[in-house]
Parts: structure tokens; C-alpha cells; sequence
């Protein structure tokens, strides 16, 4: 008698590190109260971010929020983790940045196969402990590959961004540190004060 096995369709953390095409990740349904990137063709999966974390976030979206706010025409969404996808085939990777911004609408239907043609200008992703190599090297082969104009990684602990903007053949590296300020041609007069965001750091290290 041939025995029919029914695919899965949800997972969850204990799902972490297991192999996985994109195909089938690209809808699948997840628990929630966890964060799930398709790395490299296995699950990725993460709590919440922590505070520390979420607080490097948010300052860095409210500086674009106000940016954006000032100058409707040049900046269309700025989208986080939970609001956006890059499917990556090359790579069978599907991301999550903390913060993507979109300069322009998508073009063609609005429908869920959205996120395989609407690539973000920027990315910027905030190191976490477990998310070092993830940041330094996956997703910078990654991104490259997307077609990403600029990659932004904010390094609380290291108390630096290094900035990657895209070249003829690979990436152009910056790294600022406390007493920078981050400008991009990609938004003609944004300003990233790094110092507010390291002190809010230190603030916040000094009270652990």
C-alpha cells in the first residue's frame, strides 16, 4: 500500500537548523513569538530581539521617520524585519533586515510574490551575539548578490557602522565610529548621528 507523507506546513524553533529549499519556505506558516530567516537552505530561527537591540533600531528608523517625513518624495517605506522579505535563490536564503528602505513603489501586482522582484536601496542590519557571521559574511555576499545599493552594519558592542557601498566588482567599506556622522547619496541631506546612538548604548550597558 503506498503511504502518502503530508507536508508540513508550519514550523517552529525547535525547526531550527533544518534543511529547507526556499521554495517551501517562501509561505510556510511559522509559530509565533520567534523570528525565521531561511539561511543558506536551513531554518534560522531567533527570539525577539532584546532590548538592546530593539532600542539601536528604533533610533536609527526614527532618524529615517523624520527624514522621510521632511522629504515624501525622495523616500517611499521604511520596513522592518516582521514587513518585509528578500528571497535570495542563489544563495536559497530568505532575509529579514531590521530596517529596509524602499525609495520607490513596487511595480507589478501587489500580491504575496511581491518580495521576489521589490529590492530595498538600503539594508541595515544590528549585530546580535548569535548574529555576527550572519552579518559580517552571509548576509554581505548576500545582499551584493540582490543587487543592494548600500548595506549598513551597526555594531553596538563594537561601537562602529561599517558601511558598504556598492562598487563596479564588490562593495566599498567605511567604517565609522562614535564621532562620525553617516550620510548617504541615497538620501541627499540625512544625517546619522552615531554618537547618539553609542551613548544610548553605553547608557544602557552601564545599567546590565
Amino acid at each position: 500500500m503506498l503511504t502518502i507523507t503530508k507536508r508540513r506546513t508550519m514550523i517552529g524553533p525547535d525547526d531550527h537548523g533544518r534543511k529547507m529549499s526556499l521554495k517551501d519556505f517562501e509561505f510556510i506558516k511559522t509559530e509565533e513569538d520567534y523570528h525565521y530567516e531561511l539561511s543558506r537552505g536551513y531554518i534560522t530561527v531567533s527570539q525577539v530581539a532584546k532590548y538592546f537591540h530593539a532600542l539601536i533600531v528604533s533610533l536609527i528608523r526614527d532618524s529615517l521617520g523624520a527624514y522621510k517625513t521632511l522629504n515624501p518624495e525622495r523616500l517611499h517605506l521604511i520596513l522592518n524585519s516582521m514587513e518585509c522579505k528578500l528571497l535570495i535563490p542563489e544563495w536559497e536564503s530568505e532575509r529579514h533586515p531590521d530596517i529596509a528602505v524602499y525609495l520607490t513603489k513596487p511595480k507589478g501586482p501587489k500580491n504575496n510574490t511581491l518580495w521576489r522582484r521589490w529590492i530595498p536601496e538600503l539594508t541595515i542590519e544590528v549585530v546580535s551575539e548569535r548574529s555576527t557571521d550572519r552579518n559580517y559574511i552571509e548576509k554581505r555576499e548576500e545582499y551584493w548578490t540582490l543587487g543592494i545599493k548600500e548595506y549598513w552594519i551597526v555594531d553596538g558592542k563594537r561601537k562602529r557602522i561599517v558601511v558598504l557601498r556598492r562598487g563596479k566588482l564588490d562593495w566599498i567599506e567605511k567604517r565609522l565610529g562614535a564621532e562620525d556622522v553617516l550620510a548617504t547619496k541615497l538620501l541627499p541631506g540625512f544625517m546619522l548621528l552615531i554618537k547618539a546612538i553609542m551613548d544610548a548604548v553605553a547608557e544602557v550597558e552601564s545599567d546590565e
